[in-house]
């Protein structure tokens, strides 16, 4: 029988040579396992906690050390007993040589895959030692670098770029520069006579949704005996079954077939249920003794990355189509949820994922700078609904591809594609992050070269994007391969916005456009963007540590806590053009938080308008950089560290709800004739449409309403509407109620606030949006007194109702002490809709409010 233990007693470590770490010889018992180096250091209080004040720069030296990780364990008279022993390494973290009882087994160099060395020989009755001695990552780049030359890159150390390990580690402008080190994964003893190698479960699912399931198995060595495979749903009942599969050759195949209707498919979250089944192999010799059992759990679905011409707009469609449905895929980017990867937990992925589905998103990318994630995540992702665009780690760079290095990424990309295939939330693999936007901005890619071999060019990872992966993922899996995110196509340049996906960082990057501008900077699938945001005022007085002279935007501190370059230019350019603010800490948490809340709103809000129904599917997709961070800091993420949601994690979640109504204000200047400068008029266009991602169409009302900000005016109308299926629907054009036509650019333009709901049969309200006139810095707010802003707390002491009798914008709500779960913030209050807002933990506190006009600035 196949038995695997995991080792996970008796772990201690070191320092080699010792240093600051461990005395010389000094072995110290690990806390957990796996585990590395900064956790157990951390643990025993030897370095201060590299997440607070400066303490990141007082750790360096931990990266740069060498370490060694020591085991004892007995093998009993069964595991000695068996055919073979093999140590089984899940993951080590990045170079090491492997020891057991004296004997080299086993020499490392990547990271990301898993390592199996055969012990038998050196396997002895009573106590066996492992010893695991690391090597520094940083110091071994820099040596590869030294004799395979420099390379260009954006972000970290450039060795990164020849080290096959999570390349966040060496810093990124969100993260810390934090080399881990140690075995990170999983360390296990695997005894056996023969064992499942591979099992490889493929499903077709045609277009008419039958469904073909394919089963194959592969042995360590040719066994007589046979093998078994059953297909279970997820009560436990036994769907079909294949008993007497023949493994003389080491290998063994079956297949099913099943018409439409017999399986239950897979859909994305909002379309549909999360049907989960597994496929249980067992092999048995001759006399009937189980020899392996091996359990995937697998999902059936259709997917197809749709690239076709459009209607009425140049270039193709880039979407997803689920089961014969096209999904616009709202999501956003993940990178690693801590810089120590062994303190994540399977509840934490859980909680983060959620938290996805909370706020209404249907997709998340794992980037090409972390890891390939634990199962725990892709199993979390399968469960909840969750589309996975996956990246190969290849991040920001001018990676190389000589021989020793390609020969790391074949077994790298192998194991993972193979760990991944049966997931059925992994829907596309992208061959790195960047990486020809990179070569482009250095003009070292040709285009017009499809058909080199490229390792001799100046761009020699086209080899992995173009030659390598491909093959790999073609060979072992049926999910869609993408050269890289961005990519257009063969010959065209990533920032096409009419074919591919699209980063779209010319908002906060680049020309630095005002975020108005979504709308002309749409591409097929934008699967980047972002704006920066304070976190939570509690996570920065987290990482303050009680050092109140560092408590102003400005200080050291907080400088340390954003990594992203000209960071406080940029944070003050889209302030200064668009708010009043002030500059104390609380004020300025505020102020950034409401101005990534209505960029990033307002990105969701235009690009859905762009998904207007079959061949018209202009925008398919928005991913936001990022939904999370991977320690305390201030970053583009829209939940912190600590898993507090910023106010624009809910503005997101509002304008991905099923149904949305959207609006624009929109000046249109015309000249009386085509000489004078002098004589024209100014109409202020109002466009309002709706979307529907349900697969019928939607009756409803529309309900507007305008307000004088600074009069007792108001203006009301309502129109039945109905909205297309799986679509945006155009619902008005026409002059902005209340807003004169103006003559002269001296005439200012009255303060109107055009309120609009998607309201349904039974008057519940479907979508709501208030449209302001910006930028909100010339606007003379009323007076606190004069808003007749009224916030009660139920009787549960956890419903907060909120009224107004005037417009307000950017309601962020707040207690003193333990933070609250808020089910939404950075709010629009009109007069004659009041709001309901859940706040679980508030237990009857009183409520503080900061929006704009209270006062601060």
């Amino acid at each position: 029988m196949s038995v695997i233990r995991p080792l996970t007693q008796n772990w201690t470590f070191t320092q080699v040579g010792g240093g600051k770490g461990t005395k010389k010889d000094e072995w110290l018992s690990v806390s957990q396992f796996p585990t590395t180096v900064h956790v157990e250091l951390l643990k025993l209080k030897k370095i201060p906690d590299p997440f607070l004040g400066l303490n990141e720069w007082e750790v360096q030296w931990v990266g740069e050390g060498d370490w060694a990780f020591k085991n004892t364990f007995v093998a009993s008279g069964a595991e000695l007993a068996t055919s073979n022993a093999d140590l089984v390494f899940d993951g080590l973290d990045t170079f090491a040589t492997v020891q057991l009882n004296g004997h080299k087994i086993l020499q490392t160099e990547n990271q990301f895959v898993s390592y199996r060395a055969p012990v038998k020989q050196y396997l002895q009755a009573g106590s066996n030692e492992l010893l695991i001695s690391f090597s520094s990552a940083f110091l071994k780049g820099r040596e590869l670098e030294k004799q395979n030359g420099k390379l260009h890159l954006w972000n970290g150390d450039s060795s990164r770029l020849h080290v096959r390990k999570a390349q966040y580690n060496y810093g990124w402008d969100w993260g810390p520069v934090l080399m881990t080190i140690g075995p990170w994964k999983p360390v296990k003893l695997h005894t056996y006579n023969t064992h499942l190698t591979d099992v490889d479960v493929r499903s077709k699912v045609s277009e008419s949704l039958d469904v073909s399931l394919s089963v194959d198995l592969s042995l360590s060595e040719k066994t007589a005996g046979s093998a078994s495979v059953v297909l279970k749903n997820s009560q436990g009942a036994t769907i079909v079954s294949e008993s007497d599969l023949k493994t003389d050759s080491g290998s063994a195949r079956t297949e099913f077939f099943f018409s439409p209707g017999v399986l239950d498919l897979w859909y994305p979250v909002g379309y549909g249920k999360q049907p989960l089944y597994t496929v249980e192999v067992q092999v048995k010799d001759k006399q009937g003794n189980v020899l392996d059992t091996k359990i995937e759990r697998v999902s059936f679905r259709r997917v197809r990355v749709v690239q076709e011409p459009l209607v009425d707009q140049p270039g193709l469609t880039f979407l997803f189509e689920v089961n014969n449905i096209r999904v616009f895929c709202g999501g956003s980017n993940w990178i690693p949820a801590d810089s120590f990867l062994t303190t994540l937990t399977a509840d934490r992925y859980r909680a983060w994922l959620q938290l996805l589905v909370d706020g209404n998103q249907n997709m998340v990318r794992v980037w090409g700078g972390g890891i390939y994630e634990a199962d725990a995540f892709y199993d979390t992702c399968d469960e909840l609904g969750i589309l996975v665009w996956q990246d190969f780690m290849f991040g920001c760079g001018q990676y190389p591809a000589y021989d020793s290095f390609l020969k790391l990424v074949e077994v790298e990309a192998e194991q993972n594609v193979k760990r991944l295939r049966h997931h059925p939330s992994v829907v596309i693999f992208a061959g790195n992050n960047e990486d020809y936007q990179l070569a482009e901005s250095i003009k070292i890619v040709d285009y017009s070269d499809e058909t080199s071999d490229f390792r001799k060019t100046e761009f020699p990872a086209r080899y992995i994007y173009e030659r390598t992966l491909p093959s790999i993922v073609n060979k072992f899996c049926d999910i869609f391969y993408h050269r890289s995110s961005p990519y257009s196509a063969p010959g065209v340049v990533t920032t096409d916005k009419t074919l591919g996906d699209l980063h779209q960082w010319n908002v906060w990057h680049g020309s630095q456009e005002p975020w108005h501008n979504w709308d002309i900077l749409a591409g097929r699938f934008v699967s980047e963007f972002g704006m920066e945001g304070y976190p939570n005022i509690r996570t920065v007085d987290y990482w303050l540590a009680g050092d109140k002279l560092e408590r102003y935007p400005q200080s050291r501190v907080n400088n340390n806590h954003n990594k992203a370059d000209g960071f406080e230019r940029r944070l003050e350019l889209y302030l200064v053009e668009n708010f009043k603010h002030a500059f104390d800490m609380d004020s300025y948490v505020y102020y950034t938080q409401i101005m990534q809340a209505e960029t990033l709103a307002s990105a969701y809000r235009l690009w859905r308008r762009n998904w207007r129904g079959r061949g018209r599917e202009h925008t398919a997709g928005a991913l936001v950089w990022q939904i999370n961070d991977c320690w305390p800091t201030t970053s583009w993420a829209i939940v912190d560290y600590f898993l507090r949601p910023k106010p624009g994690y809910f503005t997101i979640a509002r304008e991905l709800r099923p149904y949305t109504v959207g609006m624009t204000r929109k000046e249109k200047k015309t000249f009386a004739n085509e000489f004078s400068a002098a004589d024209f008029k100014i109409e202020t266009i109002l466009e309002i449409w709706g979307t529907n991602n349900s697969l019928s169409e939607k009756s409803a009302t529309l309900e507007v309403t305008s307000f004088d900000l600074h009069s007792s005016w108001t203006d009301k109308w309502s129109k039945a509407v109905k909205l297309g299926p799986n679509a945006s629907t155009e619902l008005f054009s026409d002059n902005l109620p209340g807003q004169p036509v103006r003559t002269k650019q001296s005439e200012v333009p009255g303060v109107i606030i055009v309120s609009a709901r998607l309201l349904d049969a039974d008057g519940t309200v479907l979508g709501r949006y208030s449209n302001w006139p910006e930028p909100f810095k010339f606007i003379t707010f009323p007076t606190v007194k004069e808003l007749g802003l009224k916030i009660s707390v139920s009787s549960d002491g956890e419903s907060v109702q909120l009224s107004t009798q005037k417009p307000i914008k950017g309601i962020i709500m707040d207690v003193d002490g333990e933070d609250v779960k808020w089910s939404d913030q950075a709010i629009d209050l009109v007069p004659g809709d009041p709001q309901v807002v859940k706040a679980i933990g508030l237990k009857g506190r009183e409520v503080k409010v900061r929006f704009l006009g209270d006062g601060s600035a």
